[in-house]
């Protein structure tokens, strides 16, 4: 079990809060976390990427000279891979890069990942009223108080999307916000910092604790 202090708008302390999710075993935590890790990105790869073979290059119809008697090498084809504008030997071709993994292993390492960050996290208390309209300013000041370093890569959670704190904080770069439904592991182990509100830890204790 983890214990948070939960802070207030002003940054002041408001209460406890607890984590207690079911996490892998210390031996096997960093092989599962980084598999999960290896699959999302994986996974958001397109797979797009193609070449073409020299059957593929148009033209190179003509043989661009006799097979003897000239002094030069042998050429079949002037689309030949050895040529300027010839196709390309065992380029990129479309696949599919999407990785498998088991529903339970994927929920394990995002519990096992989230609760390694702990020290990392800030809890604070819902703060979505004090926002009636978007105001990134205030947001940023909102932050420092919680003591969040200005330049660190934060990650914040939200239980539920609210429009206002959205727009607040889609314009700051180092920032980014998703949902408590939303959790995935390249985000909260790329952020320096996490901040949850407390009804967004309550729902991830709640939603990811059945297993």
């Amino acid at each position: 079990m983890v214990n948070c202090v939960v802070k207030d708008w002003q940054g002041e302390e408001a209460g406890q809060a607890s984590l207690e999710l079911r996490v892998a075993k210390e031996e096997n935590a960093a092989h599962i976390v980084h598999r999960a890790l290896m699959r999302q990105m994986n996974n958001a790869r397109q797979g797009t990427v193609s070449t073409k073979t020299r059957a593929e290059v148009s033209g190179g119809g003509r043989k661009p000279w006799r097979q003897k008697g000239t002094g030069r090498a042998r050429a079949g084809s002037n689309r030949s891979p050895l040529w300027r504008g010839g196709g390309v030997i065992f380029g990129p071709k479309p696949r599919d890069f999407s990785v498998k993994m088991n529903r339970k292993e994927r929920r394990l390492a995002l519990r096992t990942a989230f609760q390694s960050r702990a020290d990392d996290m800030v809890v604070v208390e819902d703060f979505a009223e004090k926002l009636p309209r978007p105001k990134t300013k205030e947001l940023l000041q909102a932050m420092t108080r919680w003591g969040i370093e200005p330049e660190s890569k934060v990650l914040l959670i939200v239980s539920e999307r609210n429009e206002n704190v959205y727009l607040s904080a889609r314009n700051v770069s180092n920032l980014r916000l998703i949902s408590a439904s939303n959790l995935n592991i390249f985000d909260i182990l790329a952020a320096d910092q996490l901040v949850v509100t407390q009804s967004a830890l309550a729902k991830i204790q709640e939603v990811y604790s059945d297993d």
